[in-house]
């Protein structure tokens, strides 16, 4: 069953003065069935953050559709849209967006006290996940005091403490050491081996090799996709380098 279905999507940005458009989405259509681990590639400039802001409802597409368990995004009024996102959408950003002032703790906390669930939840549901996580004994530090890999994993467990239906993850990796990386990207195998639906959209073709298929976008379309079927992480990782190498070179679509 597709979880989340993108219909045609296209976006066209004006210049401030209106002297000039700029295609950024052109004709994405593609779906996610539930439970699945999408990446998402291209090239700087394909339409990849484009794509991402109008899946996290952050922007909207000039014309198409995104249906999340049968809800157009599109449709859903302004004035209701944070709390849209808040029930249905997890994220897990690149420069972690986590607040300086408020403890690892509060910061995971930050989405359930907006949607006004009672601390007793709160803690019920933040146990589990920070023991899964290897956070239980920082919890109560700063941002400032712990490391990449620890405030990425604190990201990780403030977007997953709602329950969301999508995770979605720009350049998780981004910021982190090899080490923190190959460790966030062990979590992402966890989290979806236990039935979270992610879509992550990555320049890093190590994130990528982890992910069960990946979307290709090349200016503003998808250009190709691959399931990884029963290729070894060490196979995937050379399909997708050979197609974005394809992609780089103008080979053809396959």
């Amino acid at each position: 069953m597709a979880i989340l279905e993108v219909n045609n999507l296209k976006k066209i940005y004006t210049t401030r003065f209106g002297g000039n458009k700029v295609q950024a989405l052109s004709d994405v259509t593609f779906d996610v069935e539930e439970g699945e681990y999408v990446a998402i590639m291209g090239e700087s400039g394909s339409g990849k953050t484009t794509l991402l802001n109008i899946l996290a409802a952050l922007d909207r597409p000039t014309s198409g559709t995104v249906y999340l368990e049968g809800k157009n995004l599109v449709a859903v009024p302004e004035s209701k849209m944070a709390e849209f996102r808040r029930r249905h959408l997890g994220f897990v950003f690149q420069e972690f967006n986590l607040l300086d002032t408020f403890s690892l703790q509060d910061n995971i906390f930050l989405p359930l006290v907006l949607a006004g669930k009672p601390f007793h939840e709160m803690q019920k549901r933040l146990v589990p996940i920070a023991k899964s996580l290897g956070i239980s004994d920082i919890l109560q530090k700063y941002p400032y005091e712990v490391s990449g890999g620890q405030k990425q994993r604190a990201a990780v467990a403030r977007a997953i403490i709602t329950n969301p239906k999508l995770i979605l993850a720009d350049e998780p990796t981004g910021a982190l050491d090899s080490r923190a990386s190959d460790e966030l990207l062990r979590l992402f195998e966890a989290i979806h081996k236990s039935g979270q639906t992610i879509l992550m959209v990555t320049h890093s073709i190590k994130a990528a090799s982890t992910a069960s298929r990946v979307l290709f976008i090349k200016d503003g379309e998808v250009y190709h996709q691959m399931y990884r079927g029963d290729l070894t992480s060490e196979e995937m990782y050379q399909k997708i380098s050979d197609t974005l190498t394809m992609l780089t070179t103008g080979g053809e679509r396959s």
